[in-house]
């Protein structure tokens, strides 16, 4: 996907209305309040030696950078936050609203910005290390917790 292509997306969850509820069939990846798009997925690495891997990690940071900066032409400079202590807080059986917990759960941290009466964000996942990278975006009116 291009660029351009990552910023209709966004601009297109922007306007989407949420999901009466999470799960419903039409949401997605989405749930109650939030949408999360998955804007572009590498293969994945069952047999890569690591250096393969290293190389699209920093070719999708890249990306997720690139984008970062035209985003911030609009709205500004993004905060990173860190998911780090979500991820350990759902770790030890804490409520964490999404679509914060399953970000927390494979993207360290996250391009953040807040736009109008929603939270903008944008990371880099990776489930495990033999599964593909992919470029996330989320597009929620729950505060980070």
């Amino acid at each position: 996907m291009t660029t351009a292509r990552h910023l209709a997306t966004i601009d297109r969850l922007r306007t989407l209305p949420f999901p009466a509820r999470s799960g419903d069939p039409e949401a997605g990846r989405g749930g109650a309040d939030y949408h999360l798009a998955e804007l572009a997925t590498s293969e994945d690495f069952w047999e890569d030696d690591g250096t393969r891997r290293e190389a699209v990690e920093e070719q999708y940071e890249a990306e997720r950078d690139a984008l970062a900066a035209l985003l911030t032409t609009r709205w500004g400079e993004p905060q990173v936050f860190s998911l780090w202590s979500l991820f350990e807080r759902c770790a030890n059986g804490e409520e964490v609203p999404e679509p914060w917990r399953t970000l927390s759960q494979s993207v360290p941290d996250v391009h953040l910005w807040r736009v109008d009466e929603h939270w903008i964000a944008l990371g880099v996942s990776q489930w495990d290390g033999e599964l593909p990278f992919q470029l996330l975006a989320a597009v929620t009116p729950t505060d980070p917790p």
